[in-house]
């Protein structure tokens, strides 16, 4: 739907949006200090809030397949920041829980995401800092996970 007011700016938001996911991505892959990718920091945070979560669980909160789970679980398991152990109640479920090693790291993470979301927020004040979240969250809500891969499953939807 376009906005076709004669005052509308054509913002090019698409390519705005995924060059600067594309911008930020790299350079949080090339930082020194990072021990942990950025998947893997969002598993630890998950993991703070509620130590052995359902892998699942931990997937959804990531908006995260059961594939990308699983080897993002692998690589922190075999990074020794986490441990995957059975569910006691299901068998085949399993449940993530952190290690001594990854609280260490998830200090370290949150410092170094405290320090990135300054210098993403440099510059705005807190009510346009609140306007582009509250649109960030919107583009969820427009196109929740669910309906891509329905729309996926059946192009002519």
């Amino acid at each position: 739907m376009r906005n076709k007011r004669p005052e509308a700016k054509h913002h090019r938001l698409i390519y705005l949006l995924n060059v600067a996911q594309r911008r930020l991505q790299r350079w949080m892959a090339v930082q020194q200090q990072n021990e942990v990718t950025p998947a893997q920091a969002g598993l630890l945070f998950i993991l703070s809030k509620q130590d052995g979560v359902l892998m699942g669980e931990a997937g959804a909160a990531l908006d995260l397949g059961p594939a990308g789970i699983s080897g993002l679980v692998d690589r922190s398991a075999a990074a020794k920041l986490v441990e995957r152990r059975a569910d006691r109640e299901d068998g085949r479920a399993f449940r993530v829980w952190l290690t001594p090693k990854g609280r260490t790291v998830l200090a370290q993470a949150r410092a170094d995401t405290a320090a990135i979301n300054a210098a993403l927020t440099e510059g705005f004040t807190s009510a346009e800092i609140d306007i582009v979240a509250r649109w960030l969250t919107s583009i969820q809500d427009k196109f929740p996970r669910d309906s891509i891969r329905d729309i996926a499953r059946d192009p002519e939807q």
